[in-house]
Protein backbone atom coordinates (compact mmCIF):
# COMPACT_ATOMS: atom_id res chain seq x y z
CA UNK A 1 0.00 0.00 0.00
CA UNK A 2 2.71 1.97 0.39
CA UNK A 3 3.91 2.60 -2.78
CA UNK A 4 0.11 2.81 -4.17
CA UNK A 5 0.22 5.88 -1.88
CA UNK A 6 3.21 7.65 -3.27
CA UNK A 7 1.64 7.19 -6.77
CA UNK A 8 -1.72 8.77 -5.92
CA UNK A 9 0.31 11.47 -3.76
CA UNK A 10 2.54 11.89 -7.24
CA UNK A 11 -0.14 12.11 -9.79
CA UNK A 12 -2.37 14.58 -7.51
CA UNK A 13 0.79 16.63 -7.47
CA UNK A 14 0.80 17.00 -10.81
CA UNK A 15 -2.52 17.61 -11.18
CA UNK A 16 -2.66 20.71 -8.65
CA UNK A 17 0.28 22.03 -10.04
CA UNK A 18 -0.64 22.00 -13.68
CA UNK A 19 -3.79 23.18 -12.90
CA UNK A 20 -1.93 25.92 -11.17
CA UNK A 21 0.57 27.25 -13.40
CA UNK A 22 -1.46 29.20 -15.44
CA UNK A 23 -3.95 30.62 -12.26
CA UNK A 24 -0.18 31.60 -10.94
CA UNK A 25 0.59 34.16 -13.78
CA UNK A 26 -2.97 35.41 -14.37
CA UNK A 27 -3.55 36.16 -10.33
CA UNK A 28 0.07 37.66 -10.19
CA UNK A 29 -1.15 39.81 -13.66
CA UNK A 30 -4.52 40.87 -12.46
CA UNK A 31 -3.08 41.41 -8.50
CA UNK A 32 -1.29 43.58 -9.67
CA UNK A 33 -3.67 45.71 -12.25
CA UNK A 34 -6.24 46.04 -9.27
CA UNK A 35 -3.36 47.52 -7.09
CA UNK A 36 -2.65 50.05 -9.56
CA UNK A 37 -6.30 51.21 -9.76
CA UNK A 38 -7.26 49.18 -13.02
CA UNK A 39 -9.08 46.02 -13.84
CA UNK A 40 -6.68 43.82 -15.81
CA UNK A 41 -7.18 40.99 -17.04
CA UNK A 42 -9.00 37.67 -16.05
CA UNK A 43 -7.45 35.43 -13.87
CA UNK A 44 -8.17 32.61 -16.30
CA UNK A 45 -6.43 34.61 -19.39
CA UNK A 46 -3.70 32.75 -19.75
CA UNK A 47 -5.23 29.36 -20.33
CA UNK A 48 -7.65 30.80 -22.90
CA UNK A 49 -4.12 32.21 -24.88
CA UNK A 50 -2.45 28.57 -24.16
CA UNK A 51 -5.80 26.84 -25.50
CA UNK A 52 -5.80 29.15 -28.70
CA UNK A 53 -2.29 28.96 -29.29
CA UNK A 54 -2.06 24.83 -29.44
CA UNK A 55 -4.73 25.17 -32.14
CA UNK A 56 -2.07 27.10 -34.41
CA UNK A 57 0.56 25.72 -36.32
CA UNK A 58 3.98 27.34 -36.12
CA UNK A 59 5.53 29.27 -38.69
CA UNK A 60 9.68 28.75 -38.16
CA UNK A 61 12.20 30.73 -40.22
CA UNK A 62 13.81 29.67 -42.84
CA UNK A 63 17.80 29.17 -41.37
CA UNK A 64 15.87 27.03 -38.74
CA UNK A 65 16.55 23.63 -37.96
CA UNK A 66 15.52 20.58 -36.22
CA UNK A 67 16.18 22.36 -32.69
CA UNK A 68 13.51 25.00 -33.27
CA UNK A 69 11.45 21.77 -33.31
CA UNK A 70 12.66 20.08 -30.96
CA UNK A 71 13.91 22.74 -27.92
CA UNK A 72 9.92 23.78 -27.03
CA UNK A 73 8.98 20.27 -26.41
CA UNK A 74 12.42 19.99 -24.27
CA UNK A 75 11.80 22.76 -22.61
CA UNK A 76 8.60 22.32 -21.25
CA UNK A 77 9.25 18.71 -20.44
CA UNK A 78 12.53 20.36 -18.09
CA UNK A 79 10.40 22.19 -16.30
CA UNK A 80 7.28 20.10 -15.76
CA UNK A 81 9.85 17.14 -14.54
CA UNK A 82 11.47 19.76 -12.37
CA UNK A 83 8.11 20.80 -10.97
CA UNK A 84 6.99 17.45 -10.58
CA UNK A 85 9.99 16.67 -8.07
CA UNK A 86 9.22 20.05 -5.57
CA UNK A 87 6.55 18.71 -2.94
CA UNK A 88 3.28 21.14 -2.55
CA UNK A 89 0.53 19.63 -0.65
CA UNK A 90 1.87 15.97 1.17
CA UNK A 91 5.25 14.31 1.40
CA UNK A 92 6.11 10.90 0.28
CA UNK A 93 5.69 11.02 -3.76
CA UNK A 94 6.82 8.58 -5.89
CA UNK A 95 9.63 10.80 -7.24
CA UNK A 96 10.61 12.36 -3.71
CA UNK A 97 13.97 10.22 -4.11
CA UNK A 98 14.80 12.05 -6.94
CA UNK A 99 13.46 15.04 -5.20
CA UNK A 100 17.52 16.62 -5.08
CA UNK A 101 17.58 20.57 -4.99
CA UNK A 102 21.00 19.51 -7.40
CA UNK A 103 19.11 17.53 -9.99
CA UNK A 104 16.31 20.49 -9.74
CA UNK A 105 19.05 22.90 -10.77
CA UNK A 106 20.37 20.90 -13.33
CA UNK A 107 16.45 20.59 -15.40
CA UNK A 108 16.17 24.31 -15.19
CA UNK A 109 20.08 24.40 -16.36
CA UNK A 110 18.97 22.12 -19.70
CA UNK A 111 15.40 24.31 -20.37
CA UNK A 112 17.28 27.33 -20.61
CA UNK A 113 20.11 25.89 -22.98
CA UNK A 114 16.92 24.94 -24.87
CA UNK A 115 15.69 28.15 -24.48
CA UNK A 116 18.80 29.59 -25.71
CA UNK A 117 19.41 27.31 -28.57
CA UNK A 118 16.05 28.17 -30.08
CA UNK A 119 16.80 31.83 -30.09
CA UNK A 120 20.56 31.15 -31.87
CA UNK A 121 18.88 28.68 -34.00
CA UNK A 122 16.41 31.40 -35.56
CA UNK A 123 20.15 33.58 -36.62
CA UNK A 124 18.37 36.63 -35.59
CA UNK A 125 20.30 39.21 -34.19
CA UNK A 126 17.88 39.54 -31.39
CA UNK A 127 17.75 35.68 -30.58
CA UNK A 128 21.30 35.75 -30.40
CA UNK A 129 21.29 38.94 -28.35
CA UNK A 130 18.86 37.00 -25.64
CA UNK A 131 20.66 33.91 -25.97
CA UNK A 132 23.93 35.83 -24.52
CA UNK A 133 22.02 37.69 -22.07
CA UNK A 134 20.81 34.59 -20.53
CA UNK A 135 23.47 32.49 -20.35
CA UNK A 136 25.55 35.02 -18.85
CA UNK A 137 23.35 36.17 -16.45
CA UNK A 138 22.89 32.39 -15.35
CA UNK A 139 26.70 32.35 -15.14
CA UNK A 140 26.03 34.15 -11.75
CA UNK A 141 22.98 33.09 -10.51
CA UNK A 142 23.59 29.34 -10.68
CA UNK A 143 26.70 29.30 -8.39
CA UNK A 144 24.15 31.89 -6.16
CA UNK A 145 21.32 28.95 -6.21
CA UNK A 146 24.12 25.90 -5.36
CA UNK A 147 25.56 28.25 -2.35
CA UNK A 148 22.01 28.83 -1.28
CA UNK A 149 21.92 24.52 -1.42
CA UNK A 150 24.68 24.28 0.25
CA UNK A 151 23.49 25.87 3.27
CA UNK A 152 20.84 23.89 3.47
CA UNK A 153 23.10 20.80 2.70
CA UNK A 154 24.98 21.72 5.93
CA UNK A 155 22.29 21.68 8.28
CA UNK A 156 20.20 18.62 7.11
CA UNK A 157 23.01 16.91 5.95
CA UNK A 158 21.57 16.52 2.47
CA UNK A 159 20.63 18.20 -0.50
CA UNK A 160 17.22 16.16 -0.79
CA UNK A 161 14.26 18.47 -0.83
CA UNK A 162 11.82 16.22 1.88
CA UNK A 163 14.67 16.01 4.41
CA UNK A 164 15.27 19.86 4.22
CA UNK A 165 11.46 20.41 4.83
CA UNK A 166 11.17 18.29 7.23
CA UNK A 167 13.71 20.04 9.41
CA UNK A 168 12.03 23.37 8.41
CA UNK A 169 8.73 22.12 9.84
CA UNK A 170 10.64 20.86 12.99
CA UNK A 171 11.34 24.74 14.09
CA UNK A 172 14.47 23.42 15.62
CA UNK A 173 16.20 25.28 13.10
CA UNK A 174 15.47 28.74 14.92
CA UNK A 175 16.48 32.08 13.30
CA UNK A 176 19.52 32.24 11.66
CA UNK A 177 21.12 35.02 10.13
CA UNK A 178 22.95 32.61 7.75
CA UNK A 179 19.23 30.76 6.38
CA UNK A 180 17.95 34.77 5.85
CA UNK A 181 20.60 35.74 3.57
CA UNK A 182 20.60 32.16 1.92
CA UNK A 183 16.50 32.89 1.67
CA UNK A 184 17.53 36.67 0.26
CA UNK A 185 19.95 34.86 -2.49
CA UNK A 186 17.15 32.62 -3.53
CA UNK A 187 14.58 35.08 -3.88
CA UNK A 188 17.44 37.48 -6.47
CA UNK A 189 17.75 33.83 -8.37
CA UNK A 190 14.44 33.61 -8.48
CA UNK A 191 13.45 37.14 -9.92
CA UNK A 192 16.43 36.85 -12.50
CA UNK A 193 15.16 32.91 -13.50
CA UNK A 194 11.71 34.50 -14.36
CA UNK A 195 12.75 37.21 -15.91
CA UNK A 196 10.58 39.52 -13.51
CA UNK A 197 10.77 42.81 -12.68
CA UNK A 198 13.62 44.33 -11.61
CA UNK A 199 15.44 41.81 -13.92
CA UNK A 200 13.60 41.68 -17.01
CA UNK A 201 9.82 43.16 -17.54
CA UNK A 202 7.65 40.43 -18.86
CA UNK A 203 4.81 42.28 -19.79
CA UNK A 204 6.82 44.40 -22.75
CA UNK A 205 8.87 44.24 -25.64
CA UNK A 206 11.47 47.03 -25.64
CA UNK A 207 14.09 45.50 -27.80
CA UNK A 208 17.50 46.66 -25.90
CA UNK A 209 16.13 45.57 -22.59
CA UNK A 210 14.72 42.57 -23.44
CA UNK A 211 16.72 39.18 -21.94
CA UNK A 212 13.72 36.15 -22.28
CA UNK A 213 11.34 37.53 -24.96
CA UNK A 214 14.09 38.07 -27.47
CA UNK A 215 14.60 34.74 -27.36
CA UNK A 216 10.83 33.80 -28.48
CA UNK A 217 10.36 36.72 -30.98
CA UNK A 218 10.29 34.07 -33.61
CA UNK A 219 8.23 31.03 -32.08
CA UNK A 220 4.16 31.11 -32.88
CA UNK A 221 1.71 28.71 -32.61
CA UNK A 222 2.21 25.78 -30.45
CA UNK A 223 5.53 26.46 -30.22
CA UNK A 224 4.92 29.38 -28.17
CA UNK A 225 2.15 28.07 -26.14
CA UNK A 226 5.00 25.48 -25.25
CA UNK A 227 7.34 28.52 -24.21
CA UNK A 228 4.46 29.90 -22.11
CA UNK A 229 3.63 26.92 -20.80
CA UNK A 230 7.16 26.27 -19.71
CA UNK A 231 7.37 29.33 -18.07
CA UNK A 232 4.28 29.37 -16.28
CA UNK A 233 5.36 26.37 -14.79
CA UNK A 234 9.09 27.67 -14.31
CA UNK A 235 7.29 30.46 -12.13
CA UNK A 236 5.04 27.80 -10.06
CA UNK A 237 8.28 25.46 -9.34
CA UNK A 238 9.89 28.77 -8.05
CA UNK A 239 7.14 29.82 -5.51
CA UNK A 240 6.37 26.11 -4.59
CA UNK A 241 10.30 25.78 -4.01
CA UNK A 242 10.35 28.82 -1.21
CA UNK A 243 7.27 27.66 0.17
CA UNK A 244 8.44 23.96 1.09
CA UNK A 245 11.80 24.93 2.35
CA UNK A 246 10.67 28.31 3.93
CA UNK A 247 6.99 27.66 4.75
CA UNK A 248 6.59 23.77 5.02
CA UNK A 249 4.26 24.42 7.46
CA UNK A 250 0.35 22.22 6.34
CA UNK A 251 2.21 19.99 4.62
CA UNK A 252 1.10 16.75 4.95
CA UNK A 253 2.50 13.83 5.87
CA UNK A 254 3.50 10.64 4.14
CA UNK A 255 1.30 8.40 3.39
CA UNK A 256 -2.61 7.68 2.99
CA UNK A 257 -4.50 10.33 4.52
CA UNK A 258 -6.97 12.02 2.48
CA UNK A 259 -8.22 14.28 5.29
CA UNK A 260 -4.36 15.57 5.51
CA UNK A 261 -4.26 16.14 2.22
CA UNK A 262 -7.50 18.10 1.79
CA UNK A 263 -5.94 19.81 4.41
CA UNK A 264 -2.21 20.59 3.08
CA UNK A 265 -3.98 21.51 -0.26
CA UNK A 266 -5.97 24.07 1.67
CA UNK A 267 -2.41 25.52 2.87
CA UNK A 268 -0.40 24.78 -0.16
CA UNK A 269 -3.12 27.05 -2.27
CA UNK A 270 -3.32 30.02 0.79
CA UNK A 271 0.97 29.79 0.62
CA UNK A 272 0.83 30.23 -3.24
CA UNK A 273 -1.82 33.13 -2.79
CA UNK A 274 0.43 34.86 -0.46
CA UNK A 275 3.57 34.66 -2.36
CA UNK A 276 1.97 35.62 -5.22
CA UNK A 277 0.23 38.66 -3.59
CA UNK A 278 3.96 39.79 -2.51
CA UNK A 279 5.90 39.43 -5.71
CA UNK A 280 2.59 41.74 -7.26
CA UNK A 281 3.21 44.34 -4.78
CA UNK A 282 7.13 43.68 -5.01
CA UNK A 283 6.75 44.43 -8.84
CA UNK A 284 4.60 47.54 -8.51
CA UNK A 285 6.62 49.02 -6.03
CA UNK A 286 9.91 48.84 -7.69
CA UNK A 287 11.41 49.78 -11.02
CA UNK A 288 13.21 48.10 -13.86
CA UNK A 289 16.40 48.44 -13.37
CA UNK A 290 19.18 48.80 -16.37
CA UNK A 291 20.18 45.66 -18.48
CA UNK A 292 23.83 46.41 -17.52
CA UNK A 293 23.43 46.73 -13.71
CA UNK A 294 21.50 42.55 -13.60
CA UNK A 295 25.01 41.17 -13.21
CA UNK A 296 25.73 43.71 -9.84
CA UNK A 297 22.22 42.43 -8.60
CA UNK A 298 23.15 38.83 -9.23
CA UNK A 299 26.65 39.17 -7.79
CA UNK A 300 25.21 40.58 -4.83
CA UNK A 301 23.29 37.12 -4.50
CA UNK A 302 26.07 35.71 -5.15
CA UNK A 303 28.12 37.04 -2.07
CA UNK A 304 25.40 36.28 0.17
CA UNK A 305 25.19 32.99 -0.65
CA UNK A 306 28.20 32.52 0.04
CA UNK A 307 28.49 34.94 3.38
CA UNK A 308 25.68 32.67 4.61
CA UNK A 309 27.90 29.00 3.42
CA UNK A 310 30.67 30.35 5.27
CA UNK A 311 28.92 31.78 8.73
CA UNK A 312 26.68 28.28 8.78
CA UNK A 313 29.80 26.49 8.36
CA UNK A 314 32.20 28.36 10.78
CA UNK A 315 29.49 27.92 13.67
CA UNK A 316 28.72 24.19 12.86
CA UNK A 317 32.28 23.54 13.04
CA UNK A 318 33.05 26.08 16.13
CA UNK A 319 30.21 24.38 17.98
Amino acid sequence: MGWLAALLTQILHLALVLAAAPLVVGGIRWLKARMMGRQGPHPLQPLRDLAKLLRKRPVLAETASWVSRAAPYLGAAAALAALALVPSFARGMAFAPLGDLVVIAGLLALGRVAMALAGLDAGTAFGGLGAAREMSFAAIAEPAFLLAVLSFAILAGTTGLEPIGALFQEGSLGLRVSLGLALVALLAVAVAENARIPVDNPATHLELTMVHEAMLLEASGRHLALWEAASALRLTLWLALLSAIFFPFGTAPAGFAPLGWLLGIGAWVGKMALLCLALAAFENAIAKMRVFRVPEFLGTALLLGLLGALLLFLSTRLA
